[in-house]
């Protein structure tokens, strides 16, 4: 047979390589035990350490630094901004922290499709456990804020617990891709501890449609509290 008609093994594509890079720096920093405010190793040593040339970490470096995680300083090398781990290889979703009101509409789009999806598939699966779990971090949410007039973390579980209701492990994968993201919502927001007040009861008869498994209730629900976020943010950033 002649050699051009035989099967030839090919370089890796550099897309495919720069991946490689990727998932091997991100088990490092990992096993490594670094933090943030740490500092990584230097180029060359990961170069050797890789068996890959300067280009290539410079471009999963760059890569890292578009997300958020790592940042480049002059003279002193490339230091550690965020946790980074084989299990979120594709980074925690990271947004401009100076354009509050922008940030928080751009992820409020990711945010309704997930949620509104969330709470009619929970409606559909949800279990009688599930009903008392979500209704326990209600009752919590509520408790608190009947006395502090504000309850961020506990707001934040009762999502998390319709999340878990789904029984898709997914919703949570995604969530953890935008923790941050998303946090900022329970965060007081413009320092205004009434941000999203007026979404409150909303949330009890979003746990009502979900335990009478009407999941087209769920949905009109969860669109009635993130209007009113959406509201809050547009007058609350004038």
């Amino acid at each position: 047979m002649p050699l051009q008609d035989r099967a030839m093994l090919l370089p890796l594509p550099p897309a495919d390589r720069a991946q490689q890079v990727t998932s091997a720096l991100a088990d490092f920093i990992q096993r490594s035990g670094l933090n943030p405010g740490d500092r990584l190793p230097a180029e060359r040593e990961m170069m050797a350490a890789l068996a890959v040339g300067r280009s290539t970490i410079r471009e999963v470096l760059s890569h890292f630094q578009a997300l958020g995680v790592v940042e480049a300083r002059k003279g002193s090398g490339t230091y550690l901004l965020r946790a980074i781990s084989t299990a979120t290889i594709h980074m925690p979703l990271a947004l401009d922290t100076e354009h509050l009101r922008d940030a928080l509409l751009q992820t409020l789009e990711v945010r309704r499709g997930i949620e509104v999806e969330a709470g009619m598939v929970a409606s559909r699966r949800r279990t009688e456990a599930d009903l008392v779990n979500i209704e326990t971090k209600l009752n919590e949410m509520e408790r608190v804020h009947l006395a502090k007039g504000t309850s961020g973390p506990e707001d934040l579980a009762f999502h998390l617990a319709i999340y878990d209701a789904t029984h898709n492990p997914l919703f949570k994968q995604l969530l953890e891709q935008m923790r941050e993201a998303f946090e900022r919502f329970w965060d007081e927001p413009f320092d205004r501890s009434d941000f999203a007040r007026r979404s409150f009861p909303f949330h009890r008869t979003l746990f009502d449609a979900i335990a009478a498994q009407d999941a087209e209730a769920a949905r009109a629900e969860t669109l009635k509290i993130l209007a009113v976020v959406e509201e809050d943010i547009k007058e609350m950033s004038k």
